[in-house]
């Protein structure tokens, strides 16, 4: 049997990419560094797991400690290992991301991290270590699962719009659908159902209000 001990030992961090919709604009949270390698940068939330933790413990507890974000569904992103990403030596990151409702979520950074804020995912700033490169991995498997999945129903309220829908596909797509055949599909798809309630305050006709009849992030080809 080898002896283990004889083998060099690479560090182990966890980042997460943590998506909501703001204003019709898909965005991502990130974290402003507070620690060298890269202070005064901003970073996605993340740091080293410790030797006796499970992975998406050591996730959810970066989130909580750097941006005061908890109770979110992780779902396991890609490993990222380049020997060089990371200055401090051979780290390997274990990637993580999640979609979350903006409403009802307070930032409240502490550990390492000067501040926490949402930034466009398509426009953010510049991004310490290998972070855009993550992040750019991210926006692809949103993407195809949009396509996919019911995913997208996650940045919604219980009761929607059908326009709403919309956009939200359009927003993260980058492309435009026309309305009647957008809504065809969606009810041939027979995934949402009519509440029988409207959206009132509105200048025009009220629009109806609909909810999702399936299981968040089933698989369904929509698009």
């Amino acid at each position: 049997m080898d002896d283990v001990t004889k083998f060099p030992r690479p560090m182990v961090t966890v980042d997460i990419v943590i998506f909501s919709m703001h204003d019709h604009e898909l965005k991502v949270l990130l974290i402003k560094r507070d620690i060298q390698p890269y202070k005064g940068g901003w970073a996605l939330p993340g740091g080293f797991v410790h030797i006796d933790e499970d992975l998406e413990v050591a996730a959810k507890r970066e989130l909580l400690e750097e941006t005061g974000v908890k109770d979110v569904y992780l779902e396991q992103l890609y490993t990222f290992g380049d020997p060089k990403r990371d200055s401090r030596g051979r780290v390997i990151t274990i990637a993580y991301f999640a979609l979350i409702k903006s409403e009802g979520q307070r930032l409240d950074p502490k550990t390492d991290v000067s501040e926490a804020n949402w930034f466009s995912a398509y426009q953010p700033p510049k991004l310490a270590f290998d972070h855009s490169k993550i992040l750019e991995y991210a926006l692809k498997r949103l993407q195809w699962k949009l396509e996919y999945t019911t995913v997208a129903f996650q940045f919604l309220q219980d009761k929607f719009t059908l326009t709403e829908l919309q956009k939200i596909y359009e927003t993260i797509l980058h492309k435009k659908f026309d309305k009647r055949n957008f809504r065809k599909k969606i009810f041939a798809l027979d995934i949402v159902e009519d509440t029988g309630d409207i959206l009132e305050g509105m200048a025009h006709r009220p629009a109806k209000l609909y909810k999702c009849n399936k299981k968040i992030g089933e698989l369904v080809e929509i698009l």
